[in-house]
């Protein structure tokens, strides 16, 4: 586990830059916190470092949005799924599986994901600070998260 603190959305969206650096096709980052805290300035973030032009928003309505970039980026948004077999249906992880996949309100989904991913838990702590908690599992235990440190 490691603890990163930004202190405004420009310190997110780097973060976000940095978290691109780590990432390689097949990857899974599960994504939580409250409402407007973060989550998908944090994708815009990654997309970002991953080369994607595009500017990133949240795929809440539609549920999920695609991206070119170095890597194909998967943007999902499952807070409106009535079931895990709902998510199952949309074979997310096969989808991304050259590319990146990023779920807002992973938790929800956790069981459903492969056994690599990594779990981001994102906080206020003031107006515009946040504290990143990011949980390895599987492979991201060999990963060198704490570059994101810098």
């Amino acid at each position: 586990m490691i603890e990163v603190e930004t202190d405004s959305p420009a310190g997110t969206l780097a973060l976000g830059r940095r978290l691109a650096a780590l990432l390689g096709p097949g990857d899974v980052l599960l994504l939580s916190g409250r409402l407007g805290v973060g989550k998908t300035l944090l994708v815009a973030g990654v997309a970002e470092g991953l080369g994607v032009a595009e500017t990133v928003t949240s795929p809440s309505f539609v549920l999920v949005r695609s991206y070119e970039g170095l890597l194909p980026v998967v943007h999902a948004d499952v807070y409106r799924l009535g079931s895990t077999g709902e998510f199952d249906d949309l074979e997310l992880p096969d989808s991304a599986r050259l590319g990146v996949l990023l779920i807002e309100w992973g938790d929800a989904v956790a069981a459903g994901v492969p056994p690599d991913h990594l779990v981001i838990r994102i906080e206020s702590t003031g107006e515009s600070s946040r504290r990143f908690t990011f949980l390895p599992s599987g492979s991201w235990m060999d990963r060198p998260l704490a570059e994101l440190l810098a």
